[in-house]
Formats: structure tokens, sequence, C-alpha cells
């Protein structure tokens, strides 16, 4: 038996104190001195979790073990993280994401734009199966056409972020869609169905603010159809235009609805693009390599242009894949020293009808994503906390692997310092490190995250789409 085994569970006020200390040094970072990079707290929140274990018996060696299992578990993400880095870098510099903005701005109008960009997103991440990459590419050339359109960039991410997670919850191709029915013991389509109650009010409700938005004469409408002129003008200056640029993403879908994995999918998109670059806009063999590892450079003279193209590459993602590791060690220290189990059930104590127990549930993969920053973990730990509780109660798993997607998934993006939300960030060129705090904004206008577990609080407390667990042989039961 290892150390950590024989290790008695902290008490509530120990179990709490290091994750107390650590919002309160972020807090710090971000309010006091204005600067918008968490990675050093967070450091410190891991020594501050180590010390209190250390106190309570643990060794150091056990301690860097939940760490490291942790890390391991995320490590595919890394891996997607570094191929979008490397998919923005040669999807500019092939003219892919320029004519997906071109063709953007001649064809949408801005009272549908933000609508049109949510449904967008969400078809493509239904596709793909994955948010991360939706945001980095098709999300990129969204924001792109907002700006031309005079569209605030924290409204267009809203959008944006909308529609991709709704395809990272609900396709089946998904790593989240599919860790959730595993840890928890439910079937994949049985959980996706689950969720569609939630999921497609929450979508409907979250277009109609969008278009409502976009139509309203006193929000959006100031479009200075003199820039969109200049961007588009711009692009075909710089650009080499037509149709065979589109060939990437649709290899991409290809290979998504063969269903070969995210990783393979990815690369098939990098090597495409690479060959584009060189191809169709003339870029030598080293341009390409350096644009997949450093981004892509551009100097039209043209602000708006320069800074939505000039990026990418694996060093874009350098920030991102650094937080999300250190995240990942917190929140592993945190699980290894049964921090987050003692909190789990004090929680617990205090549920005893269903809304309470429906809701603990999403709120605990809320905190989960704050405190500990991975969307992953957000939905095993809960998932595996709360399962014998929804079994013993007589209440289908499915009710609660529907809640940890919603506090989970959805809200990953909302976090600043999550490995979801570190990626709308980096990849959108929100410009929050830089200062630009009121890109922030977005996180209250992306409405389908939020939308989508108030419905699933508002079900249990009516007890609306909520499955009973079934006898043994006898269907299961929904209560309407």
């Amino acid at each position: 038996m290892t150390e950590h085994s024989q290790s008695a569970k902290p008490s509530l006020m120990m179990a709490l104190l290091p994750i107390v200390l650590t919002l309160s040094i972020l807090a710090v970072q971000l309010f006091i001195f204005d600067d918008f990079t968490p990675h050093i707290p967070l450091v410190i929140g891991i020594g501050l979790t180590a010390f209190l274990a250390w106190m309570r018996g643990y060794r150091w060696h056990d301690i860097e073990d939940g760490m490291l299992h942790t890390v391991r578990v995320a490590l595919q993400s890394i891996a997607i993280l570094m191929l979008v880095g490397m998919i923005v870098g040669v999807w500019i510099a092939s003219g892919t994401v320029p004519i997906l903005i071109y063709y953007g701005l001649n064809t949408l109008s801005p009272e549908i734009f933000l609508a049109a960009s949510m449904l967008l997103c969400s078809v493509v991440s239904l596709s793909l199966g994955t948010s991360w990459g939706t945001v980095s590419t098709v999300g990129l050339a969204l924001v792109g056409i907002g700006v031309g359109f005079d569209i605030p960039v924290y409204w267009t991410a809203g959008a944006v972020v909308s529609g991709a997670f709704f395809g990272d919850k609900m396709s089946p191709l998904s790593d989240t869609t599919n860790l959730a029915p595993a840890v928890i013991g439910v079937g994949l389509f049985d959980h996706i169905k689950n969720m569609l109650p939630t999921t497609v009010p929450a979508m409907l409700l979250a277009f109609g603010i969008y278009l409502f938005v976009g139509f309203d004469a006193s929000g959006l409408q100031s479009t200075d159809f003199a820039k969109v002129a200049l961007i588009t003008e711009g692009i075909e200056s710089n650009f080499t235009l037509s149709g065979w640029l589109l060939l990437p993403p649709l290899l991409v879908f290809g290979c998504s609805f063969a269903r070969l994995p995210t990783l393979p999918s990815l690369f098939v998109g990098v090597v495409s693009g690479a060959v584009l670059a060189i191809v169709a806009q003339g870029a030598t063999l080293h341009d390409v390599f350096r644009y997949m590892q450093s981004g892509y450079e551009i100097n039209t003279g043209v602000s708006e242009i320069d800074s939505l193209l000039g990026r990418g590459g694996i060093q874009s993602m350098t920030w991102v894949i650094t937080l999300v590791m250190i995240s990942l060690g917190f929140g592993g220290a945190l699980e290894r020293t049964r921090c987050l189990e003692t909190i789990v059930e004090a929680i617990l104590k205090k549920t005893q009808s269903f809304v309470r127990l429906q809701s603990s549930a999403i709120g605990t993969a809320m905190a989960t994503n704050l405190v500990a920053g991975d969307p992953y973990l957000s939905i095993s730990l809960p998932g595996r906390m709360f399962a014998p509780v929804f079994t013993e109660r007589g209440y289908s798993k499915l009710n609660l692997s529907r809640a940890v997607e919603e506090g989970g998934t959805l809200i990953s993006p909302l976090v600043p310092w999550n490995a979801g939300g570190s990626v709308v960030i980096s990849a959108l060129g929100l410009g929050i490190a830089e200062g630009n705090i009121e890109n922030l904004l977005y996180i209250p206008l992306a409405f389908a995250c939020w939308i989508s577990p108030l419905l699933s609080i508002v079900y249990a407390a009516t007890n609306k789409f909520t499955v009973l667990e079934p006898s043994p042989g006898e269907p299961q039961v929904e209560i309407k």
C-alpha cells in the first residue's frame, strides 16, 4: 500500500485552505498587479498544497505521482494544442483563413453575423468533435470578419464559444463527450440523447439573443464599409485566392466523417495547408517550417489584417500549454492529497433532494474547472464521486453525465486560466495578457454556455427530463 493511500482525508478547512490561498494569490496578480498571467500563482498553489499535505504525512513522491498522472492523462490535449498552432500558421500562409474572411465579408451582413457565427461554429465543431480546433480556425476567421464589420471582438468571441463548445458537448467524436459516459458508466448515445433537452433550447435562446442584438438599431450596426473594402482589397493583393484554398478544412471534415482519430485528422490539415502554401502562395519549404514553428508574418500596412493574420505556430501555444500543465499539476496535487474528495463529500451531506443533488454535481464540475483549471478533471472527479449517490437514491446516472458536461465542458472556456479558456483567449487573439481586459466580456456573452446548466437546474427543480434508475430488465423511466 502506498503512503498516500494510508493518509487520512483532511478536514474540510484543511482541504479548502490551499484552494483559498491560491485563489487569493491569483486575485492579487489579476486585480492588484493588473497582470493576467496566472502561471506563477498556480505554481505557488502547488507548493502550498504539497506543504500542507507534507504536514499531514504525505511524502513528496506521492504528491509528484498525482501531479504527473494528471498531466499524462492530458498529453493528447497538449499534442492537439501543438497541431492547432501549426494549423493556424499554415492555414493563414496557404490563404485558407484569409479566403474565409474574404468570403465572409462579401456574403454575410452585420445584422445576422453573430447568429450565423454561432451556427457555423456549431456545425463545424459537431462534425470535427473539437472545440479547440473550431475556435482556432473558423473562429479566427470570424473574428476577422467581425473586425471588418466593426463588431467588438468580445461579441464575436461569445458567439464563437457558444457554437464551438456546443459541438464539443454533443459530438460523438469529442473527447469530453466520450469521457463523461465512460467515467460514469452509461452509453455514449444515451448520454448524447439525454443532453438534448438542455442543449437545444439553450442554443435556440442564444441564437435569438444574437439575432436580436444584430438587428437592434442601437446595438452593433456601425459597420464602416470603407474598412471592409480595405480588408478585402488587402487580402486580394497579398494572397492568390481560389476555391482550392478550402481543401484543407474539407479534408479534415472528411477524416472526421471517416472516424479517424483527432490527431491524424488534424495532421492531415497541417500537411494539406503546407502543400497549398507552397503551391498556391509560392512559399518555400523552409518558410512553411517557420510558419509551423513561429507563426505567419505579414506586413500589409493595414493594421486589422496584420494583427489578425500575424499569428499561429507551436510557439503561439506555449503560453497555453504551460498554463495547462501547471493547472493540471495543481489539480492532480489536490486530488492525490484527497482535498477534492473531502470537499465533494461535504457537499453530498447537504444534498437530500434531487434538485440539490443535480445542482451540486453541476456546481462541483464548475468549481473543479475554476480551481483545477482542467476540463477533464472537472468531468472525471465529480463523475466518480457522485455516481454511487445517484444510484443509491434511485436516479439514473444519465442525469449525472449530463450534469458534469454542463458544468465541465461548457464552463471550461469561461475560466480564463482553464485549458479551454486559455485556448479561446490565445487562438482568438483577445490580448488579455497585454491588458485588453475588456475582451473578457466574451464570458457573459457566451450565452449558450450559461443557459444550458441553468436549464438543467430548472428541470431538476420541476422534475422535467429526470431519468429514474430502472429495476433490472425494465426500461428507463423519464419524469415529464
